[in-house]
Protein backbone atom coordinates (compact mmCIF):
# COMPACT_ATOMS: atom_id res chain seq x y z
CA UNK A 1 0.00 0.00 0.00
CA UNK A 2 1.51 3.08 -1.18
CA UNK A 3 2.70 6.03 1.72
CA UNK A 4 3.59 9.20 1.17
CA UNK A 5 5.39 11.33 3.90
CA UNK A 6 5.84 14.79 5.05
CA UNK A 7 3.25 17.33 2.93
CA UNK A 8 2.62 20.82 3.17
CA UNK A 9 -1.09 20.85 3.08
CA UNK A 10 -4.24 22.79 4.07
CA UNK A 11 -8.05 21.41 5.42
CA UNK A 12 -10.20 22.93 2.61
CA UNK A 13 -13.32 20.94 2.91
CA UNK A 14 -14.71 17.96 5.78
CA UNK A 15 -17.90 15.88 5.88
CA UNK A 16 -18.84 13.16 7.83
CA UNK A 17 -17.97 9.89 7.27
CA UNK A 18 -19.22 6.89 9.22
CA UNK A 19 -19.67 7.37 12.58
CA UNK A 20 -16.35 9.12 14.35
CA UNK A 21 -14.80 9.60 11.11
CA UNK A 22 -14.12 12.50 8.43
CA UNK A 23 -14.04 12.87 4.75
CA UNK A 24 -11.49 15.69 4.27
CA UNK A 25 -10.32 17.79 1.22
CA UNK A 26 -6.83 18.67 1.77
CA UNK A 27 -4.64 21.32 -0.53
CA UNK A 28 -1.01 20.13 -0.59
CA UNK A 29 1.69 21.80 -2.21
CA UNK A 30 3.10 18.50 -4.18
CA UNK A 31 -0.09 16.70 -5.14
CA UNK A 32 -2.95 19.11 -5.38
CA UNK A 33 -6.13 18.08 -3.73
CA UNK A 34 -6.05 14.90 -1.38
CA UNK A 35 -9.57 13.32 -0.19
CA UNK A 36 -8.62 11.39 2.85
CA UNK A 37 -10.52 9.34 5.55
CA UNK A 38 -9.39 10.57 9.15
CA UNK A 39 -10.20 8.14 11.04
CA UNK A 40 -11.57 8.55 14.97
CA UNK A 41 -11.19 12.44 13.60
CA UNK A 42 -15.01 13.05 15.51
CA UNK A 43 -14.76 11.76 18.79
CA UNK A 44 -13.63 14.08 21.35
CA UNK A 45 -10.35 12.44 22.18
CA UNK A 46 -8.65 12.05 19.01
CA UNK A 47 -5.18 13.24 18.41
CA UNK A 48 -5.50 14.18 14.81
CA UNK A 49 -9.23 16.58 15.70
CA UNK A 50 -6.96 19.79 16.10
CA UNK A 51 -4.75 19.49 13.39
CA UNK A 52 -7.64 18.96 11.18
CA UNK A 53 -9.29 22.54 11.13
CA UNK A 54 -9.27 24.85 8.75
CA UNK A 55 -6.56 27.96 7.75
CA UNK A 56 -4.09 25.35 10.08
CA UNK A 57 -0.98 24.88 7.90
CA UNK A 58 0.25 21.07 8.41
CA UNK A 59 2.05 18.48 7.31
CA UNK A 60 0.03 15.60 6.38
CA UNK A 61 1.28 11.67 5.66
CA UNK A 62 -1.19 9.29 3.81
CA UNK A 63 -1.51 5.52 2.50
CA UNK A 64 -3.88 3.92 0.03
CA UNK A 65 -4.05 2.96 -3.81
CA UNK A 66 -7.36 4.38 -4.58
CA UNK A 67 -8.27 7.92 -5.21
CA UNK A 68 -9.81 7.90 -1.54
CA UNK A 69 -6.80 7.93 1.02
CA UNK A 70 -6.49 7.35 4.79
CA UNK A 71 -5.11 9.80 6.57
CA UNK A 72 -1.75 8.50 8.90
CA UNK A 73 -0.46 11.82 10.42
CA UNK A 74 -1.42 15.31 10.99
CA UNK A 75 0.95 17.61 12.53
CA UNK A 76 0.56 21.53 12.57
CA UNK A 77 3.65 23.43 11.80
CA UNK A 78 2.30 26.81 12.61
CA UNK A 79 -0.48 28.53 14.41
CA UNK A 80 -3.83 28.91 13.26
CA UNK A 81 -4.88 32.22 11.36
CA UNK A 82 -7.76 33.45 13.33
CA UNK A 83 -9.60 34.85 10.57
CA UNK A 84 -13.09 37.34 11.64
CA UNK A 85 -15.33 39.11 10.14
CA UNK A 86 -15.08 39.51 6.17
CA UNK A 87 -12.03 37.83 6.23
CA UNK A 88 -13.46 34.64 7.21
CA UNK A 89 -16.29 34.22 5.12
CA UNK A 90 -14.06 35.27 2.28
CA UNK A 91 -11.44 32.56 3.92
CA UNK A 92 -14.22 29.96 3.72
CA UNK A 93 -15.14 31.13 -0.06
CA UNK A 94 -11.77 30.40 -1.62
CA UNK A 95 -11.55 27.22 0.35
CA UNK A 96 -14.77 26.17 -1.65
CA UNK A 97 -13.94 27.71 -4.62
CA UNK A 98 -10.43 25.29 -4.25
CA UNK A 99 -12.58 22.32 -3.09
CA UNK A 100 -15.83 22.58 -5.96
CA UNK A 101 -12.92 23.44 -8.87
CA UNK A 102 -9.62 20.96 -8.33
CA UNK A 103 -9.24 18.12 -9.46
CA UNK A 104 -7.75 15.22 -7.54
CA UNK A 105 -3.68 14.90 -7.28
CA UNK A 106 -3.70 18.06 -9.77
CA UNK A 107 -0.43 19.82 -8.80
CA UNK A 108 -0.16 23.39 -8.47
CA UNK A 109 2.10 24.24 -6.77
CA UNK A 110 2.01 27.97 -7.75
CA UNK A 111 -1.15 28.20 -6.61
CA UNK A 112 -0.44 26.62 -3.11
CA UNK A 113 1.52 30.03 -3.24
CA UNK A 114 -1.13 32.28 -4.14
CA UNK A 115 -3.17 30.55 -1.50
CA UNK A 116 -0.64 31.40 1.57
CA UNK A 117 -0.97 35.27 0.31
CA UNK A 118 -4.80 34.80 0.57
CA UNK A 119 -5.02 33.70 3.78
CA UNK A 120 -2.03 36.54 4.72
CA UNK A 121 -4.05 39.47 3.34
CA UNK A 122 -7.51 38.58 4.66
CA UNK A 123 -5.45 38.05 7.90
CA UNK A 124 -3.99 41.84 7.33
CA UNK A 125 -7.67 42.99 5.91
CA UNK A 126 -5.28 45.98 4.20
CA UNK A 127 -7.44 44.84 0.66
CA UNK A 128 -9.05 42.19 0.83
CA UNK A 129 -11.30 42.50 -3.22
CA UNK A 130 -7.51 42.84 -4.33
CA UNK A 131 -6.36 40.22 -2.84
CA UNK A 132 -9.55 37.82 -3.40
CA UNK A 133 -9.13 39.16 -7.46
CA UNK A 134 -6.08 38.40 -7.32
CA UNK A 135 -6.65 34.99 -6.27
CA UNK A 136 -9.53 34.55 -8.37
CA UNK A 137 -7.32 35.23 -11.40
CA UNK A 138 -4.79 33.11 -10.81
CA UNK A 139 -7.01 30.09 -10.31
CA UNK A 140 -8.65 30.09 -12.91
CA UNK A 141 -5.48 30.94 -15.03
CA UNK A 142 -4.27 27.70 -13.28
CA UNK A 143 -7.06 25.45 -14.74
CA UNK A 144 -7.44 27.17 -18.40
CA UNK A 145 -10.34 28.93 -17.77
CA UNK A 146 -8.98 32.80 -18.07
CA UNK A 147 -9.65 34.18 -21.81
CA UNK A 148 -6.84 36.44 -23.41
CA UNK A 149 -7.00 40.07 -20.98
CA UNK A 150 -3.55 41.14 -22.54
CA UNK A 151 -2.97 43.17 -25.79
CA UNK A 152 -6.23 45.00 -25.68
CA UNK A 153 -6.85 48.85 -26.49
CA UNK A 154 -7.69 51.05 -24.03
CA UNK A 155 -10.56 52.60 -25.06
CA UNK A 156 -12.44 49.93 -27.00
CA UNK A 157 -15.23 47.38 -25.56
CA UNK A 158 -14.99 43.96 -25.37
CA UNK A 159 -17.92 41.47 -24.95
CA UNK A 160 -17.12 38.19 -22.68
CA UNK A 161 -18.43 34.97 -23.90
CA UNK A 162 -17.24 32.96 -20.51
CA UNK A 163 -16.70 29.68 -22.76
CA UNK A 164 -14.60 31.50 -25.13
CA UNK A 165 -13.21 34.49 -24.38
CA UNK A 166 -13.64 38.21 -25.44
CA UNK A 167 -14.75 39.82 -28.92
CA UNK A 168 -14.40 43.36 -30.01
CA UNK A 169 -17.44 45.51 -30.02
CA UNK A 170 -18.26 47.23 -33.18
CA UNK A 171 -21.20 49.14 -32.00
CA UNK A 172 -22.09 50.80 -28.71
CA UNK A 173 -23.77 47.46 -26.53
CA UNK A 174 -27.75 46.06 -26.09
CA UNK A 175 -28.87 46.28 -22.69
CA UNK A 176 -28.41 43.11 -21.87
CA UNK A 177 -24.88 43.03 -23.22
CA UNK A 178 -23.78 45.27 -20.45
CA UNK A 179 -23.13 43.00 -17.64
CA UNK A 180 -20.47 41.19 -20.23
CA UNK A 181 -18.87 44.00 -21.64
CA UNK A 182 -15.40 45.56 -20.40
CA UNK A 183 -13.00 48.66 -21.49
CA UNK A 184 -9.80 47.46 -22.50
CA UNK A 185 -7.81 49.55 -20.18
CA UNK A 186 -9.95 47.70 -17.48
CA UNK A 187 -8.89 44.37 -19.09
CA UNK A 188 -5.15 45.64 -19.23
CA UNK A 189 -5.66 46.79 -14.97
CA UNK A 190 -6.82 43.11 -14.07
CA UNK A 191 -4.29 41.13 -16.31
CA UNK A 192 -1.78 42.81 -13.63
CA UNK A 193 -3.74 42.44 -10.94
CA UNK A 194 -3.48 46.30 -10.65
CA UNK A 195 -6.78 47.17 -8.64
CA UNK A 196 -6.27 50.33 -7.08
CA UNK A 197 -9.01 51.94 -9.75
CA UNK A 198 -12.69 51.85 -8.05
CA UNK A 199 -14.14 50.78 -11.39
CA UNK A 200 -11.03 48.34 -12.19
CA UNK A 201 -12.24 46.55 -8.74
CA UNK A 202 -15.72 46.65 -10.15
CA UNK A 203 -15.15 45.37 -13.23
CA UNK A 204 -12.92 42.70 -12.08
CA UNK A 205 -15.34 41.49 -9.48
CA UNK A 206 -17.72 40.98 -12.26
CA UNK A 207 -15.29 39.53 -14.36
CA UNK A 208 -14.54 37.24 -12.01
CA UNK A 209 -17.67 35.85 -11.11
CA UNK A 210 -18.88 35.52 -14.35
CA UNK A 211 -15.83 32.95 -15.19
CA UNK A 212 -16.29 31.10 -11.84
CA UNK A 213 -20.40 30.99 -12.00
CA UNK A 214 -19.52 29.45 -15.66
CA UNK A 215 -16.63 26.97 -14.39
CA UNK A 216 -18.81 25.82 -11.55
CA UNK A 217 -21.81 24.91 -14.35
CA UNK A 218 -23.67 28.04 -12.76
CA UNK A 219 -24.32 25.65 -9.38
CA UNK A 220 -24.22 28.71 -5.81
CA UNK A 221 -21.64 28.28 -3.57
CA UNK A 222 -22.87 27.96 -0.11
CA UNK A 223 -20.40 30.70 1.11
CA UNK A 224 -21.76 33.52 -1.26
CA UNK A 225 -24.80 32.48 0.08
CA UNK A 226 -23.78 32.25 3.38
CA UNK A 227 -21.70 35.78 3.23
CA UNK A 228 -25.01 37.60 1.61
CA UNK A 229 -27.05 36.78 4.61
CA UNK A 230 -24.55 38.12 6.62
Amino acid sequence: MAQIDQQAAYVLHNRPYRDTSLIVDFFTLEHGKVPAVVKGARRPNSKLRASVQSFVPIQIAWRGRNELKTLTQAEPVAAMMFLKGDGLMCGLYVNELLSRTLQPFDSHPQLYVYYQYVLNELLSGDDIQGALRTFEHRLLGELGYLPDLDNKSSDSIYLLNPGQGFVTLQVAPAEKQKAFCFYGWQLEAIASDNYSDTQVKRASKRLMRLLIDHLLGYKPLRSRELFQKM
